[in-house]
């Protein structure tokens, strides 16, 4: 694998990174198995781009993007929550209306960014190759991302947070609004994997109605491996085993598709993903049977 392919597999785990985290906050910290992350990343991506391809300021463009996948996420939690739909049905419900929603949103299945300004413009030329700035931008970004969640999830809005999804019940028998946590994390989670979305968009220089497909098992993935390389010692080391779950992912997949030996090629994708996911998924239970 040459430099530019890895430097560039770090690249798109950082990206990824932010769907990770924000699949942890469903997942394991709210217990909603949320697939809307399949429609508000090319959501991100496509609000991203139109809005700077219409001049906005990437960072503003950004922002906006933020605010269009935390407005996915709570209608995916306004539909398990007030109309009692079932959480998974729920985001599925979304995740359809989505696809339809970014075309009107880009009025076309893609949008280039090929000579538009984004986030990364002013970094390029100060003496790194441009496949060190993007890696070196969006990992500065996934540790400001990762400080802000972990500082929230111990916070008592955090605890509240953390209280519904591990025991709904008690948690409103203690007070808490299980409600508002259920809508306020759903925002979180998807906002942030309209972010990466969004970073996707100006990294790779597009935005595409298909870009979504997938991510959940993406995200998965990525969290998965984190728990198994890392643990689940605390809030930080589960947040920064996301981050690496996703990174050492995006390498695996690149080594996979690069090596001569096995004989994949890039239309292989899919597969060597279900495999990757399905040796994180059962590696766990096997290292556990080992210590029984």
């Amino acid at each position: 694998m040459s430099q530019i392919a890895f430097w560039g597999a770090v690249e798109l785990g950082l990206v990824y990174a932010f769907v990770a985290i924000g699949v942890f906050l469903a997942f394991r910290v709210l217990d909603f198995p949320d697939l809307t992350v399949d429609g508000s990343f090319p959501l991100g991506a496509a609000v991203a781009a139109v809005l700077i391809i219409a001049g906005v300021n990437p960072w503003i463009a950004s922002g906006v993007a933020m605010v269009a996948g935390a407005a996915a996420g709570i209608v995916t939690a306004i539909l398990n929550v007030r109309f009692r739909i079932l959480n998974l049905l729920a985001s599925i419900l979304t995740m359809i209306a989505l696809f339809s929603v970014n075309l009107r949103v880009m009025g076309k299945p893609n949008v280039a960014l090929i000579n538009a300004d984004t986030m990364l413009s002013p970094f390029y030329g100060l003496g790194l190759r441009d496949f060190y700035v993007r890696p070196l931008f969006v990992g500065l970004l996934v540790l400001v991302a990762v400080l802000a969640v972990w500082r929230f999830l111990e916070s008592d809005a955090g605890l509240a947070m953390r209280a519904t999804g591990a025991n709904a019940r008690m948690a409103r028998a203690q007070g808490v609004e299980t409600s508002r946590q259920i809508y306020l994390g759903m925002a979180l989670s998807n906002a942030l994997v309209a972010l990466g979305g969004a970073l996707f968009a100006q990294t790779n220089g597009f935005a595409d109605v298909t870009s979504g497909v997938g991510t959940i098992v993406v995200g998965l993935a990525a969290v998965i491996i984190g728990e198994t390389l890392l643990g689940s010692r605390g809030i930080l080391i589960a947040l920064l085993g996301c981050v690496l779950g996703s990174i050492l992912y995006r390498i695996a997949i690149q080594l996979a598709l690069s090596s001569d030996m096995l004989g994949l090629k890039a239309s292989d994708l899919n597969f060597v993903t279900a495999a990757l996911v399905t040796v994180a998924l059962v590696l766990p239970r096997l290292r556990r049977g080992g210590a029984a």
